[in-house]
């Protein structure tokens, strides 16, 4: 990519090439903070990657690459799609290739071999000579990278695990030359020590590689979702009813040359290229690995599908409404390598730690063969133990506890639509002890549904008539409460009656005069009650909507406009409508009360309709008649507590007005299926309207965490304990580097293992 200019505020990603620990972070991330165009600067050993926000200020992406590279690393900019769309597989004879590790293993065999047939009484080894030959490619050709790599951190300035493998090797080599070079006893040679950590630290490598891949495959496999071309109606084509597409009417384009508004043909099978709306046909859509929804949906004529979705049986044609970085896909996978890519809080302490743990870990092998060459006065014994702890104290495991985790946690959340997109939510969802639910969309479907049809005294008139009436005279009105109308009786499979003379009343409802059924050319009237204040029926209306208004309900009325002689309106039948619970609100709700987490709901019914929502569904909790704009001082209240401790909230919601709400909370979870407001102030993104979610989402958060402890303390309890053993001589440098290899492996395996979570409702 051609270096550009960078704008005031632009955020941009470095792929970092050559990092090894902990240390080598800190010292990216200080080079860059010294270029004084640089805002902010987040680099992560897990990813290899570096985030950077410029501020004002005009500097060329090439001139900041080339100052990264200066401090002995590699560096380009990150593609478009992400580091991890490009090829993963290693290279055999890659510097972290199996080859390496082989090859090196087979030339140091014959060194450490004989160590073991030694409790048998067999003393074997090859000469002086020999051995040294077998070492030396070992030490200076497979070795080579560490010699390279320590030598870029000395010149920076600062250390790196590189450093301390090569001094430590370095000096164990050394020792053994001198020793051959100055007597002919090959019992005393060290080359196997030497050797065989560069082995160690080789395998070791090679498995921290595998298992970095492994910690990454939720973005791989949400990239390779991506199909590389759409097949693209030809323009002016007019599609015939149902007839299918055959393969001449469209042709074959990558897809970023795919644009808004084309007509892609997807056929059964096949990857959904774009975001968009079915135009043409119907089949059940798999969105598991987007949305986290096992059962694949059904989707026909107009229904919105998601790029990347897998479709079933049908061919469909859909009118693409966002494509490339605007694809829901593509907002997915940034959300995640931004989560992945960003650090925990608790990242600051390992890196203040790492700033100074390689000079500290010098120091302490210095002191170390002083102090072992004045008490047993034997260079060998006193270089030894000084190579050991170089050895042991290599920060790999520190710099990876808490990436790892978080990456793994992330991926795997991601997987089963939870999208933490702020780690530091990581370390407050084991803290939540209250949960905020909005009403409207959170709890409820968040549309208006027809609940119930109350006719008055027309024995004679069922309700299926009724509806059928009532909702003809909405055909064509973009009313909510008309669209719910004529969805329950699609739901009933109930044939509307088209009405003549159809008005809108405004503030009143609307009129029109049925063309069949029992109110056939009668003028009637679907109207609020409000508007029926004067009416001579209004009392015994009122009555009967009494208890619906009491549960927050809207009511209609649908009237006999009379005749012109008479002009007595009759009522016929109210209607009610109401936004339903949705069908999982209760078991959400239960599986938080089984957590010990308080639930309160957020609503602007009044407090009669609102407290009977929420006992029906277990809310502990509920505020009534709230407005938009005060739902965040409520939450404000909610977290100080009257005995003055604090209590951590989680707000839920989904629209506009609930985002200064999502903001103050200490952790904000934004429903998908609202608003992009919402989701932008949310650290949480659900990507189902499923409430369920909510106790998903602080579970694998808190085990997320758990798995950042449990790392930590045991990188921190590797080196606490294995510097004084190396240094009292309890481990050899051949121990010391397998015991540092492991403790990677380790780390690593300890975050894979949240691979195996999986939401506790499935």
């Amino acid at each position: 990519m051609t270096p550009k200019e960078l704008t005031n505020s632009e955020f941009f990603t470095l792929d970092i090439g050559g990092m090894t620990c902990a240390s080598c972070v800190g010292r990216v991330e200080k080079a860059l903070g010294k270029i004084p165009e640089v805002e902010a600067a987040s680099v992560n050993l897990a990813t290899e990657q570096a985030k950077i926000r410029i501020k004002a200020g005009s500097i060329s992406l090439a001139d900041i690459i080339k100052l990264v590279q200066k401090t002995g690393y590699e560096a380009k900019e990150s593609s478009a799609r992400g580091k991890l769309d490009q090829s993963i597989a290693k290279s055999f004879w890659a510097a972290d290739g199996l080859g390496r590790v082989i090859l090196s293993f087979l030339l140091s065999a014959p060194l450490f071999l004989p160590m073991f047939f030694m409790p048998f009484g067999i003393h074997w080894s090859l000469s002086g000579w020999w051995q040294l030959a077998l070492a030396t490619p070992v030490q200076f050709v497979f070795g080579w990278r560490f010699y390279k790599a320590g030598y870029k951190s000395l010149k920076a300035g600062a250390g790196n695990m590189d450093l301390l493998v090569a001094l430590g090797t370095s000096a164990a080599f050394g020792l053994s030359l001198y020793l051959l070079l100055a007597s002919t006893h090959t019992h005393e040679l060290y080359f196997e020590g030497s050797a065989v950590i560069i082995c160690m630290v080789l395998l070791g490598k090679w498995l921290e590689a595998r298992a970095k891949q492994q910690t990454s495959e939720a973005i791989r496999a949400l990239q390779q979702l991506w199909p590389e071309h759409a097949k693209v109606l030809n323009a002016g084509l007019e599609l015939q009813g149902n007839a299918g597409v055959s393969p001449e009417q469209y042709r074959d384009l990558p897809l970023d040359q795919v644009l808004p508004g084309d007509r892609v043909v997807v056929l059964p099978g096949e990857r959904i290229p774009v975001d968009g709306v079915i135009i043409l046909g119907a089949s059940h859509i798999d969105e598991s690995l987007l949305t986290g929804e096992s059962e694949p949906i059904k989707k026909t004529h107009g229904s919105k599908v998601i790029g990347g979705a897998l479709n079933g049986e049908g061919a469909l044609v859909i009118v693409a409404e966002a494509v490339g970085i605007e694809s829901v896909l593509s907002k997915i996978i940034h959300l995640v390598e931004d989560a992945q890519t960003q650090k925990a809080p608790i990242q600051k302490l390992v890196d203040q730690v790492s700033a100074i743990f390689v000079p500290t870990v010098i120091l302490l092998a210095i002191f170390t063969g002083i102090g072992n060459w004045l008490y047993f006065d034997s260079t060998s014994i006193a270089i030894l133990r000084a190579v050991s702890v170089l050895v042991i104290a290599c920060p790999c495991a520190l710099g990876l506890a808490t990436p790892a985790a978080i990456m793994a946690g992330t991926g795997v959340a991601a997987r089963f639509g939870i999208l933490i997109k702020d780690p530091q939510v990581l370390e407050l969802a084991h803290k939540l002890d209250i949960v905020a639910f909005d009403k409207t969309g959170t709890l409820t479907v968040g549309k208006p549904r027809m609940l119930a049809l109350l006719p008055f005294n027309l024995s004679s008139v069922d309700g299926g008539q009724i509806l059928a009436t009532a909702a003809g005279l909405q055909l064509g009105s973009e009313h909510p409460l008309a669209k719910a109308l004529i969805d329950s009786a699609k739901e009933k499979n109930i044939l509307p009656i088209a009405a003549s003379a159809s008005k809108a009343l405004p503030g009143i409802g609307i009129e029109g005069i049925p063309s069949a059924g029992v109110f056939a050319g009668q003028t009637l009237r679907l109207q609020s009650v409000a508007s029926l204040d004067d009416s001579t029926h209004y009392p015994i209306i009122l009555e009967k909507a009494e208890s619906y208004f009491n549960q927050g309900q809207t009511v209609s009325v649908l009237m006999n406009a009379g005749s012109e002689i008479t002009a007595v309106p009759t009522p016929i039948a109210i209607i009610a409508f109401g936004d339903e619970l949705k069908p999982n609100a209760h078991e959400a709700i239960h599986t938080l009360n089984v957590l010990d987490i308080r639930t309160v709901m957020l609503s602007g019914d009044n407090l009669a309709a609102a407290t009977r929502v929420g006992k029906k569904i277990g809310i502990d909790e509920v505020f009534a008649q709230i407005l938009p704009g005060n739902k965040a001082e409520i939450i404000q209240k909610l977290q100080t507590a009257p005995e003055g401790r604090k209590h951590f909230v989680a707000m839920v919601g989904d629209g506009v007005n609930d985002a200064p709400a999502l903001a103050m909370a200490d952790v904000g979870m934004a429903m998908s299926t609202g608003t992009d407001v919402a989701m932008q102030a949310a650290g949480i993104t659900l990507m189902r309207g499923d409430p369920t979610l909510v106790a998903d989402a602080i579970d694998i958060s808190k085990k997320t965490w758990n798995k950042i402890r449990q790392n930590l303390f045991w990188a921190f309890a590797f080196n606490t304990i294995g510097i004084p053993m190396a240094a009292l001589g309890y481990l050899s440098p051949m121990l010391a580097g397998s015991a540092m290899a492991l403790s990677s492996f380790c780390v690593l395996s300890n975050a894979l293992l949240l691979k195996r979570w999986h939401p506790s409702h499935r």
